[in-house]
C-alpha cells in the first residue's frame, strides 16, 4: 500500500455523513481510497450513498483536495500512526463490532490478536472505588491483559495507573478527542507514560480534535469493541458508564460488575447491573475464571508408598504416556520381568497405577 493510501481514506472519514460502513461500501467498490477521492461523482453510487451525500463529498473534495497530504504532514510531526480497517495490524476483536472505525489514528503500540480487558466507571469516585480499580487494572495486567479504559479522570485513570504498576503492564488510552490532545490536562504524564510502557492512546478523531461531549459516548463503542470484557468499577445511576456496558452486551462481550455499598450512590450503577444479570467481579480471580483465562493451580503429586520392586517399576512409568506390558520389560532388569504381571495387578489395586482399554499402564494422580 503507497505511504498515503490510508490518509485517503481519512480524509474521506472527515466528510460529514460518511460513517465506517459508507467509507468500507466505497473503497470496496472503487479498489482503494485513493481511488475514491480522486474518482467522478457518477462512480460513488454504491449501496447506502445516495444523491445527498454524492452532492456532500463532492463540495468537500472541491475545497480540500490537498487534505490527504496534510493529514500525512501532521500524523509525522506529531508521531502518529494512522491504522486502517483494511489494515492487517487492525484490531481482530474491534473489526466485529457494528460501526467499527474505519480509521484510528494511534500514538504506541496496539496489539492485533492481544487480549484486553475493558475497566470503566465514574469520573467521581470513592477512595474504594480507586482502590479497586487500581488494584484490578494491576491484578488483569499481571494475569497478561491490556485494561483498556478512556483516559479520563476518575475510575479510568486509576485503571490505567494500575496496570502501569506492573512491570510490562500495558494499557491503552480510546480518547475523545485527538490523540496529540492531553484531556484532562493533568493526565498529560499518564499519556506519556501509557505509550512509554508499550500500550497505545487511541483516536478516531483527527489530530488536534478538541474534547466535545457528543464525542464521548461515541468512543465508548471502541473501548467495548476492543474488549474480551468490560468491568465496570464503581458507577452512578445514570452513569455514561453504563452506555460501554450496554453497547459490551450488545456486542455479546462479557459485562462484570463491582458490587458496592447499597448506601453509596456511586455503587448505585454497579448494583443495578448486578440485578440485571452482569456477572459479579469481586476479585480479578472472578474476571479470569469467566473468561477462561485463570491458570489452574497444578497441585503437588504426592509420591505413593512403594516397596522396593514396585519403586522400580513405578519409575519407568509416567503420568502422560501410557506403557504396555512389553515396553515396561524392556526397561526393567531381567529378574523382574516374571513378576511384573503381579506387580502391576497389585499397585493397579491399591490406586497407584492406571491401565487402559488398550492394557497399557501409567501413574495414578493422587491427592
Amino acid at each position: 500500500m503507497e505511504e498515503l493510501e490510508p490518509f485517503y481514506g481519512a480524509a474521506l472519514a472527515r466528510c460529514p455523513g460518511i460513517g465506517g460502513s459508507r467509507l468500507q461500501n466505497l473503497v470496496a467498490a472503487l479498489g482503494s481510497a485513493r481511488a475514491v477521492w480522486e474518482a467522478a461523482p457518477a462512480d460513488w453510487q454504491v449501496p447506502d450513498f445516495g444523491k445527498t451525500l454524492i452532492q456532500r463529498l463532492s463540495e468537500f473534495r472541491r475545497g480540500k483536495k490537498d487534505l490527504p497530504q496534510k493529514l500525512h504532514e501532521e500524523c509525522h510531526k506529531l508521531g502518529i500512526r494512522l491504522l486502517t480497517i483494511w489494515d492487517e495490524d487492525y484490531p481482530a476483536m474491534l473489526k466485529e463490532i457494528f460501526d467499527a472505525p474505519a480509521i484510528l489514528y494511534v500514538k504506541g503500540s496496539i496489539q492485533r490478536d492481544a487480549k484486553r480487558i475493558a475497566m470503566v466507571g465514574a469520573r467521581k469516585f470513592t477512595p474504594y472505588g480507586e482502590g479497586v480499580a487500581k488494584s484490578f487494572g494491576a491484578g488483569l495486567a499481571k494475569a497478561g491483559l491490556t485494561v483498556v479504559s478512556g483516559g479520563a479522570r476518575g475510575i479510568d485513570t486509576a485503571s490505567h495507573k494500575g496496570a502501569l504498576q506492573v512491570p510490562g503492564g500495558r494499557t491503552v488510552a480510546v480518547l475523545g478527542c485527538g490523540v496529540d490532545v492531553a484531556y484532562p490536562p493533568e493526565n498529560r504524564r499518564l499519556f506519556h507514560n501509557i505509550v512509554d510502557g508499550g500500550g497505545a492512546l487511541l483516536s478516531e478523531y483527527v489530530p488536534g480534535t478538541p474534547p466535545l461531549p457528543a464525542y464521548f459516548p461515541a468512543r465508548n463503542r471502541i473501548i467495548a469493541g476492543l474488549s474480551l470484557g468490560t468491568v465496570v468499577v464503581e458507577a452512578a445511576k445514570r452513569s455514561g458508564s453504563l452506555i460501554t456496558a450496554e453497547l459490551a452486551l450488545s456486542e455479546g462481550r462479557d459485562v462484570f460488575a463491582v458490587p458496592g455499598s447499597i448506601f453509596s450512590a456511586m455503587s448505585q450503577g454497579c448494583n443495578q447491573l448486578l440485578k440485571d444479570g452482569a456477572r459479579m467481579a469481586s476479585s480479578v480471580e472472578d474476571v479470569l475464571e469467566e473468561l477462561g483465562l485463570l491458570a489452574e493451580e497444578k497441585k503437588p503429586r504426592i509420591e505413593p508408598k512403594l516397596t522396593p520392586e514396585q519403586r522400580r517399576v513405578y519409575q519407568v512409568l509416567s503420568y502422560e504416556h501410557p506403557l504396555t506390558m512389553d515396553e515396561i520389560i524392556e526397561c526393567l532388569p531381567e529378574g523382574e520381568v516374571s513378576t511384573l504381571s503381579f506387580l502391576l495387578l497389585q499397585m493397579e489395586m491399591e490406586g497407584i497405577v492406571v491401565e487402559n482399554e488398550l492394557h497399557a499402564y501409567r501413574r495414578a494422580e493422587r491427592e
